[in-house]
């Protein structure tokens, strides 16, 4: 694995302000948000200043009982090769089901399994074919674990680099939310792993509210998250380390403040334990199995993503073995996630419904049974068209407001008194 560094993750909302970070080694995209043909102009600075820039892929769900989609494998390599990428990064998670047609909006973890880690193993084989440039998987955040689980997670990401060959992202914000949130001891993770598959890591920030910790990537890096990056530093010198940061974005000074705070972490520990070369004659990965050897697993798998995801964003009963309050708790965080990211995606709406409280509140009664089945875009539309049917906002002038930006943006008329009648009837019928 090349030395990447520390580094930060690229938004835009800091762009200038990472321009000017001093000893900046390299950035991470989130690989969905940007276009290869037409790459920011403060992105394209820093790649010909010969900072690299690494995509993190956040939607192909390798988790999931479904292969990958070619497309977003193909969309997901095509920006490795536009950003002239060492690799590209993706999460151990699943984020929507096929069967009923559902959208996450989130990661989600997958249970450990033989069956989940059979069909994640088939999955990670897919895109690793697909790649132009090494896969590397981060593992994730929880507010809940699985009923019946078979190993720990140790064991599973073990298991899953011996029968892949794929790189492990740690993001140890993320082995401490999973300590709190699950009871899992970090260093007994950073003990099991084969760190000779790291590939780099993350540092990101969160806050504690009940007893359970949000991995908001919104906070600074508080010092037990810098406390878990000495534990895995004096394990391995990673080749990279990155500051993650997505929301509520504080003054540059305090992001080079957290950047230095790394820095110091990753280079107190002088040179290093370095891992460990496998043995002459050997691979990380063993020779594939077949290809539809756990189609049986697959239906398994499927079949419990789809209860769990429908009570999460359907309102369906929580299946069991879950901890209901934690999966309250999940469906509120998912809910509120999806009503900020429609606000971002969407930012007239909450003008147009006299401000962010009203916004949330009817976007929030909307999201309650209505599930997301097509992305951001079209759950913007839906919500839209769902207001008007229901003759809402009650202000006409604002209902007028509304109806022409959806119109502009759906292509189509409202619909007719008579048919927002009959859809009302049909939807309280169900």
């Amino acid at each position: 694995m090349a030395h990447l560094g520390v580094g930060i993750g690229w938004r835009p909302e800091i762009a200038d302000a990472v321009e000017r970070l001093d000893g900046l080694d390299w950035v991470e995209v989130v690989a969905e948000n940007i276009c290869p043909g037409h790459l920011p102009e403060a992105l394209r600075r820093l790649r010909e200043r010969g900072t690299r820039v690494v995509p993190h892929g956040v939607s192909l769900g390798l988790g999931g009982a479904d292969r990958p989609d070619p497309e977003k494998l193909a969309a997901l390599g095509e920006r490795a090769v536009a950003l002239g990428a060492p690799l590209v990064t993706e999460h151990i998670a699943f984020v929507r089901t096929s069967s009923p047609l559902l959208e996450a909006g989130h990661l989600l973890p997958v249970p450990r399994t033989r069956d989940a880690l059979d069909v994640l193993c088939e999955n990670v084989k897919i895109a690793q074919d697909a790649l132009p440039v090494p896969l590397a998987l981060e593992n994730i955040a929880a507010l809940f674990s699985w009923p019946g689980e078979e190993m720990t997670e140790g064991q599973f990401l073990t298991e899953l680099v011996e029968r892949t060959g794929v790189r492990l992202l740690i993001d140890v914000a993320n082995l401490h939310t999973n300590r709190v949130n699950r009871g899992e001891d970090p260093a007994a993770v950073l003990d099991a792993i084969p760190l000779e598959a790291l590939a780099y890591v993350h540092v990101a920030g969160g806050v504690e509210r009940g007893g359970v910790w949000h991995d908001t990537h919104a906070h600074p890096v508080p010092p037990v998250v810098l406390d878990l990056l000495a534990e895995l530093r004096s394990r391995v010198e990673p080749a990279g380390v990155l500051l993650e940061r997505d929301d509520d974005f504080p003054p540059e000074a305090e992001l080079a403040g957290e950047l230095a705070a790394i820095r110091e972490v990753v280079t107190a520990g002088g040179a290093g334990p370095q891992p460990a070369a496998p043995p002459p004659g050997t691979t990380l990965a063993p020779e594939r199995e077949p290809r539809g050897a756990c189609e049986a697993a697959r239906t398994r798998v499927a079949l419990g993503q789809a209860a769990l995801l429908s009570a999460l964003v359907a309102g369906t009963p929580v299946p069991e073995g879950f901890d209901r309050a934690r999966i309250r708790v999940q469906a509120r965080v998912l809910a509120a996630k999806r009503a900020d990211v429609v606000a971002k995606m969407a930012p007239e709406l909450p003008g147009i419904l006299g401000g962010r409280e009203p916004y949330r509140e009817a976007f929030l009664a909307y999201a309650r049974h209505r599930p997301m089945t097509a992305g951001y875009r079209r759950d913007a539309l839906d919500f839209a068209e769902h207001l008007l049917i229901q003759d809402l906002p009650a202000d006409p002038a604002a209902r007028r407001r509304l109806t022409a930006w959806w119109r502009e943006r759906a292509g189509a008329r409202p619909p007719r008194r008579i048919v927002r009648w009959a859809r009302t009837l049909v939807g309280r019928a169900a």
